[in-house]
């Protein structure tokens, strides 16, 4: 995600440049480059929510075992695959 933020400001510089700058800018983001960068950081946003919501389970006492923490983990993974290649249908 921090490297995403690299690519936001770069566009939101350009993009407010000049209208030469703005249609670059959604060039880009219509392209190759700015597909791979939006799904990329939709599945670390997916994966750190999906982890994030794990362990505020875990702080309620629940999933503290070794196989429920397991199981949870990998339940985590898959939701994350999953939603990763949704969101990538969608933007694709």
């Amino acid at each position: 995600m921090f490297f995403a933020l690299i690519f936001v400001i770069w566009a939101w510089a350009v993009s407010v440049s000049s209208a030469q700058g703005y249609a670059m800018v959604v060039e880009c983001m219509n392209g190759v480059l700015g597909k791979v960068i939006a799904i990329g950081t939709a599945s670390a946003f997916i994966y750190h929510l999906l982890g994030g919501v794990r362990h505020l389970v875990m702080d309620m006492g629940h999933w503290e075992e070794l196989q429920s923490g397991d199981l949870s983990a990998k339940v985590v993974i898959a939701l994350w695959i999953v939603l990763t290649i949704v969101v990538g249908v969608i933007l694709i």
